[in-house]
């Protein structure tokens, strides 16, 4: 589980489509340098999220470690398209006891989106984007949540027909984050709000008369039935 909150951007040393050494599994392979600043306590097997993507540590030294990418992490990410010297957001898996300061990003990117148009707008930057999967749509409502190549960030507006949203992003996340390194026409990472995911899997199996634990068909006078009947328990108990 992350928070979206960016520790440290990194730098891409190499991104290997094929790397044959034991850290690498004979898969892709993705270096990142110029993170010592989250390094400190990592160890083997440790998740961190790269762009938004949770990702295993796999090598790691002082600065630098490596990744492996599976071939379902390159389809639905940007992370195939970086290059050396690439700059990328950096954010280790969350410690229990630890402020919790964004919103709750499991790291499972969705799908990318498509950078439409950036507009200053003084010391800040709009930056609308149209999402290349439109079943996402639903999930993304305005002054709701959102992770873009996991930073956690608040979206403004949204045009469902249309399938773009936009974000304004200050003048301090600016200075810690890739997103304005990044011009019109460049993908992003994103992953919706999972809590509007859940919200909607109960809550349709309700309506389409489905059980949600069993997937058996069920009616919603059978559901409304059940409610009456465990708030007439509750009753009798109480008495």
């Amino acid at each position: 589980m992350f928070t979206g909150i960016v520790e440290c951007m990194g730098k891409v040393v190499e991104f290997a489509p094929l790397d044959t050494t034991e850290s690498g599994g004979s898969g892709a392979s993705l270096t990142i340098s110029g993170a010592k600043e989250i390094l400190g306590d990592c160890h083997l097997g440790d998740s961190i999220a790269i762009n938004g993507t949770c990702l295993t540590v796999t090598e790691f030294s002082e600065d630098s470690f490596k990744v492996g990418l599976a071939p379902e992490t390159l389809s639905r990410t940007n992370l195939g398209q970086l290059q050396s010297g690439s700059m990328v957001n950096l954010e280790r898996a969350l410690a229990a006891g630890h402020r919790f300061g964004g919103h709750f990003v499991q790291g499972h990117v969705d799908t990318t989106a498509e950078i439409i148009e950036i507009t200053p707008d003084e010391n800040s930057i709009w930056y609308k984007l149209r999402v290349q999967d439109s079943k996402l749509m639903p999930y993304i409502i305005p002054k709701g949540f959102i992770a873009l190549d996991g930073t956690s960030l608040t979206v403004c507006d949204v045009n469902d027909d249309e399938s773009w949203f936009t974000i304004m992003m200050i003048a301090y996340t600016q200075t810690h984050v890739v997103m304005p390194t990044k011009k019109t026409g460049d993908l992003v990472n994103i992953e919706v709000d999972m809590l509007g995911k859940y919200v909607e899997k109960v809550t349709t199996a309700i309506l389409q008369g489905t059980d949600a634990d069993s997937g058996s068909a069920v009616t919603n006078q059978s559901y409304i039935e059940k409610i009456v009947e465990r708030v007439l328990e509750k009753k009798a108990l109480n008495k």
